[in-house]
């Protein structure tokens, strides 16, 4: 889990796949940590349907997913221009018990961009009166750039 943190956050997606394959290959079981750094690695790569794909294998696994699963998959979605995926996955979050987080509303805002200001204004306006969060600089932005 580490190494492929480690090479997620340094900006090398393939060598966290290769180093998560080589995982699999050896019988080991990844954990919800690094799935996480798995979707995460796919979201700054461009790579949201693998990120999906993950995300399924999470799901079938039983092992979440948890705040930090669903805010990369709605920033993966983001960063692959599918905002109606990543817009679901928010709405999934709160069925699953979890909570919405400052992270996941900028991400779930920025993911509106490009002609759907007015759910970015939605949940904008329920990040303010809802969530009991406070707007922060990303979602200001996120919503200006929507």
């Amino acid at each position: 889990s580490a190494a492929i943190s480690a090479c997620e956050k340094d900006g090398q997606p393939e060598m966290a796949f290769r180093l998560f394959a080589q995982l699999k290959e050896r019988g080991l079981q990844p954990n919800i940590i690094t799935y996480n750094a798995m979707i995460s690695a796919c979201e700054k790569s461009g790579q949201w349907e693998k990120a999906l794909d993950l995300f399924a294998e999470v799901e079938r696994r039983g092992l979440g997913p948890d705040i930090v699963t669903s805010n990369a998959m709605i920033s993966a979605c983001e960063k692959g221009k599918q905002w109606e995926t990543a817009l679901r996955f928010f709405d999934e979050l709160r069925e699953r018990g979890l909570r919405p987080d400052l992270i996941t509303y900028g991400a779930a805002i920025a993911a509106c961009k490009g002609g759907q200001w007015e759910k970015a204004l939605e949940l904008f306006e329920a990040l303010k009166k809802t969530s009991g969060l406070k707007p922060d600089l990303v979602a200001y932005g996120a919503v200006i750039a929507a």
